[in-house]
């Protein structure tokens, strides 16, 4: 696995993961520059670990950016128009972010995507992402684009069920995963980060994941 996680072997190209699921390997071009507007979002919107509706601390740290972002607390999982931290409008989406989703989206063949929420995700050694489908979205016709930069994870992609069997696909610095229409509400999560470090990001991934909530 440590040969399989190492800088020099990410391969490129694209990969099927099922009907209207693909990973597209690399695609990022302007790491740094994404890195960049990250940074610029959680000056003004830090990230924090939210609480699920049963109470447990999440892992993983979040914030966003667009007209909405995802929040979640005891009350269960939603959209605000407004950052609950600071009651102010969540930071827009810049346009490179928005060019980069649009182009990943329509490489894979989903073409016009315009997101309005952009969840960032800030995953250290050990975080994780249970089993779970993107669903509070308004428009389900809309596919997800996820960016990944930093340290390497492992994508479990599923199927309808939570119980069903699951795809291990290893993702790399730069590589953006697109699902939606048969694909949609799939199942999907991240296991566990290991132990690794990368140059832009130091010990940990980021993760932008561009969505169609309204």
């Amino acid at each position: 696995m440590s040969d399989l996680f190492s800088d020099h072997a990410t391969p490129e190209g694209t990969e099927a993961l099922a009907d209207g699921a693909m990973v597209l390997r690399g695609f990022v071009a302007d790491d740094t520059g994404v890195l960049d507007a990250v940074a610029a979002i959680t000056a003004q919107a830090p990230f924090r670990h939210l609480v699920t509706r049963g109470g447990f601390r999440m892992s993983v740290a979040m914030t966003n950016c667009g007209e909405l972002g995802w929040f979640s607390d005891r009350r269960g999982y939603r959209y605000t128009s407004t950052d609950p931290g600071s009651g102010q409008p969540w930071p827009a989406i810049p346009p490179m972010l928005l060019q980069l989703a649009h182009d990943a989206a329509e490489r894979a063949g989903f073409a016009g995507f315009k997101p309005d929420a952009c969840l960032i995700n800030r995953y250290v050694v050990g975080a994780r992402m249970t089993l779970h489908q993107d669903r509070d979205e308004g428009n389900l016709d809309a596919p997800i684009v996820s960016v990944s930069l930093g340290i390497p994870a492992v994508f479990q992609f599923g199927g309808f069920e939570r119980t069903g069997p699951t795809v291990r696909t290893p993702l790399f610095h730069r590589d953006v995963v697109v699902w939606g229409g048969p694909s949609r509400l799939r199942f999907h999560g991240v296991l566990p980060l290991k132990a690794a470090s990368h140059a832009l990001t130091g010990e940990c991934r980021i993760n932008l994941t561009f969505r169609a909530a309204k």
